[in-house]
């Protein structure tokens, strides 16, 4: 956590911007889930919490968090978009089923090194990538 805390920190001050309790709040929170949220989700929990911190507060301090590295966005076309805190975690990719929303997450070394390989022939430098399978899971289908 304090790595996280101080990943933001630096951030921040690197583009003059100010680590205020709201922000650290929604840090501390973040990093404390384990499955993937909305931001709806996340300002709810938060007001629960007794933090009197608005819904753009919120989506503010996650487009920071995605900036810094520290959040991963996860856009679901016709439902709201989910988020998890990727920091000191191993990169993987999802699956999104388009009827229930449900997220699976997986890792794949072929695809990985497929992706390295179309970049480096096209001479480009990778620094990441996120890949989202959409279908639908084996309940819905």
């Amino acid at each position: 956590m304090i790595d996280a805390e101080r990943k933001f920190r630096a951030y921040l001050s690197e583009n003059d911007l100010r680590f205020t309790s709201e922000r650290l709040a929604i840090l501390l929170h973040v990093m404390s889930l384990h499955e993937h949220f909305e931001v709806d989700d996340l300002h709810h929990q938060l007001r629960q919490q007794g933090l009197r911190i608005s819904h753009a507060t919120v989506f503010r301090t996650l487009a920071l968090l995605i900036d810094c590295g520290i959040v991963q966005k996860i856009p679901c076309q016709k439902m709201p978009a989910r988020y998890e805190h990727i920091f000191g975690h191993d990169h993987h990719d999802h699956m999104l089923c388009l009827r229930c929303g449900k997220i699976i997450e997986f890792q794949n070394a072929p695809i990985e090194r497929s992706q390295e390989k179309v970049a480096k022939e096209h001479g480009f430098q990778m620094t990441g990538h996120h890949l989202i399978i959409r279908g639908y899971c084996e309940k819905c289908r």
